[in-house]
């Protein structure tokens, strides 16, 4: 015991200062995650405000421009004009100046007034299908408060009662906005990719080389060797989610109600696990480059597609459903947005957590098993 710990510390300590010497790998630990956190926290959000929205208000009326302040006063509508010309209606809407064209026709406050229907030509930007979809269900929900003031007033006033009333409320995340779910996201896939890609360059680097050659003649034993070149980048991994952490509460604010502690848990094996899946891509790579790209391949491109960063894993089809199941990142964001958003107990992450030790069991096994010390 005294000689694994012996060896298995000489070879961290080796590791250690050879991660402190190397810019490039002080970099990839430390200033890409720290940068990349920052960028799509800022630049990634699926929150649709302030839409650029034209009238074609042919009415002119009381009516109409009643209608148009009910759009202007929403959050999620900014009027960039009123225009009638087609042709600069149709300009707006292909240079990108108006995502949505609202047309009311001329009979439009004649029709109100003496109670009978009246139609409104909607006219949306579908180059971004999700964002027009959500444009769609905003044109309609301003639309239906609208027809709800109108029919009150015909009724007799506010104090009418409609028949049906909605009492809306949302858990978890009641301000609706998108930070509270990417940010804690984006954690996830940094502590997959940076890990796994150090991890994937620790025997590829030996192996180009030539240093590898020591391994096979010193007496260190294979799981010294892989448990020596571990627990550095374990530390670094770690150092990673303490500073994203503290971004994500201190920079975007994002709110944090669980608990701290099963969130640790989680990010030391989840970080064990990819570190893991980096070691094993690493043996099997004859050089730095291949173990890189194939380490990015591996991790990030599932974990983007799978893991229920952007798409929940219960809206995807049958295939991938079956693909988020068997990568380590989709667990870990059931631990990660769970901690954050909705304060679950252990007795629900403990599913998740367990799925993870087995994947890091299994890389870490294929790892033993597959590290030689001989040539060839």
């Amino acid at each position: 015991m005294r000689k694994l710990l012996r060896r298995t510390s000489a070879i961290a300590v080796k590791e250690t200062r050879e991660l402190v010497r190397d810019p490039i790998y002080l970099g990839l630990s430390f200033v890409i995650p720290m940068i990349m956190i920052v960028l799509f926290g800022f630049g990634l959000s699926l929150d649709v405000k302030n839409l650029p929205l034209v009238f074609a208000d042919h009415d002119r009326s009381p009516y109409s421009r009643d209608y148009i302040d009910s759009y202007v006063h929403s959050e999620y509508f900014s009027l960039v004009g009123v225009e009638t010309d087609p042709p600069t209606l149709e300009r707006w809407l292909r240079s990108g100046r108006a995502r949505v064209i609202i047309d009311i026709p001329p009979d439009f406050g004649r029709r109100i007034a003496s109670r009978q229907p009246a139609s409104v030509g909607v006219t949306v930007d579908g180059s971004f299908p999700t964002r027009a979809g959500v444009i769609n269900a905003y044109v309609a929900a301003v639309n239906g408060l609208y027809n709800q003031r109108l029919l009150r007033l015909a009724l007799g006033g506010d104090n009418v009662m409609l028949p049906v009333q909605m009492d809306l409320s949302v858990w978890y995340n009641p301000s609706l906005e998108s930070k509270n779910t990417i940010v804690p996201g984006l954690l996830v896939l940094i502590l997959m990719l940076f890990p796994a890609i150090l991890g994937a360059l620790l025997i590829a680097r030996e192996t180009e080389s030539g240093t590898i050659f020591n391994f096979y003649a010193s007496p260190v034993r294979r799981i010294e060797i892989i448990l020596g070149k571990l627990l550095p980048y374990l530390a670094v991994a770690l150092l990673d989610y303490l500073l994203i952490y503290a971004i994500s509460r201190l920079v975007f604010e994002v709110r944090f109600v669980g608990s701290f502690v099963i969130l640790s848990l989680g990010a030391v094996l989840y970080s064990v696990c990819t570190i893991g899946v980096g070691l094993l891509i690493s043996i099997l790579s004859r050089s730095q480059l291949t173990a890189m790209l194939t380490t990015f391949l591996v991790t990030v491109t599932p974990a983007f597609n799978y893991s229920g960063f952007l798409t929940p894993v219960a809206a995807m089809d049958p295939l991938g459903q079956f693909i988020s199941r068997l990568i380590p990142a989709t667990h870990f964001m059931t631990v990660v947005r769970g901690s954050y958003l909705k304060g679950l107990g252990v007795d629900f992450y403990w599913p998740s957590l367990a799925a993870i030790a087995v994947y890091a069991a299994v890389a870490y096994g294929l790892a033993l098993l597959l590290l030689r010390k001989r040539i060839g």
